[in-house]
């Protein structure tokens, strides 16, 4: 049987990593060409004439004398944290197919875990503002499910400590192409509608089961076709669903069997993490470099901010 060349790609060696990030100077310089490609421009007043500090590695403006860093403004901003070690945080975060837990994280860039976290949840909140870029087209299988372990309390529907979201998987010959996760407060019509705005191309073909919900595709002015399942478990076998049931499973799987605990709040930087790596995974090696201009471009995101962020 020949094998799947998208899953058995070479992907970036750790020696290829550190032959072109391994070094403080090497990642200064690769940030540089992604903050500023066509060169430096500054942020106060848009002049491209300066002068530069090679010690305090600043730059100042020639025209209004304004110095700035390259991590300032940027994902990176105020950040103690060497550039080796955010750079390496990337590598292992998209060169990763199971996600990596904060804790691991920490032992591997040697920072500790409140360290590890907030660096961690800053990356994917990059991802989570890349991924709004594109949206889905064609024909497009949509479903619903819950992200999280097992809680106390009422089982199924609402359980407590479970995240609500809505996965969408746009297919291609027959074969799942990019998806889009997106938790939501609750599956609403109103929810679903908001979803099929923000995810999907106005040109969609939806189908998906016969959740009320998802009505909210039509209101939303989409061809949407509901397939009604005759009893539980039907679905799961109806080759209309295949891909977006294979999709979910492995989300699960690469997410809670990874990061044990998730809570409520960071549920979506979760699942835009792994929507950032499913969109990319044709094309491994480049994700290194695509994630740095991602939170190049991201502006900063306070711990406090990651920490106090709500879902939905």
């Amino acid at each position: 049987m020949a094998r799947n060349r998208v899953q058995f790609q070479k992907g970036m060696s750790f020696g290829a990593f550190q032959a072109e990030y391994g070094s403080e100077e090497l990642c200064h310089a690769a940030l540089l060409a992604q903050r500023w490609p066509e060169g430096f421009i500054c942020p106060k007043c848009q002049c491209k004439k300066y002068s530069y500090c090679v010690r305090r590695r600043l730059f100042q403006c020639s025209a209004c004398r304004a110095q700035t860093s390259l991590k300032a403004g940027t994902l990176f901003h105020k950040s103690k944290v060497p550039l080796t070690k955010w750079f390496l945080a990337i590598y292992l975060l998209t060169q990763s197919k199971n996600d990596i837990s904060a804790l691991e994280l920490s032992r591997q860039l040697g920072v500790k875990y409140d360290t590890a976290w907030a660096m961690k949840h800053k990356l994917m909140a990059a991802m989570a503002e890349r991924n709004k870029a594109y949206k889905l087209k064609g024909e497009v299988q949509i479903d619903d499910a819950y992200l999280g372990g097992q809680r106390k309390g009422t089982p199924g529907r609402g359980a407590e400590g479970k995240a609500p979201f809505l996965a969408a998987v746009e297919t291609r010959d027959g074969k799942p192409i990019y998806i889009k996760l997106r938790t939501v407060p609750a599956f609403t019509k109103r929810a679903a509608e908001c979803f099929a705005q923000e995810a999907l191309h106005p040109a969609t073909f939806v189908i998906s089961d016969g959740l009320n919900c998802f009505e909210g595709l039509e209101i939303a002015g989409l061809a949407h076709r509901p397939i009604i399942a005759g009893r539980a478990g039907r679905r799961s076998v109806d080759p209309r669903f295949k891909w977006v049931n294979t999709c979910l499973g492995n989300i699960k799987g690469a997410i809670t069997g990874t990061c044990r605990a998730i809570r409520r709040p960071h549920a979506g930087r979760y699942l835009a993490a792994y929507e950032y790596r499913f969109n990319r995974r044709f094309d491994l090696p480049k994700m290194v470099q695509a994630l740095a201009a991602a939170a190049a471009k991201t502006p900063p995101k306070p711990y406090r901010s990651l920490r106090a962020e709500t879902s939905g």
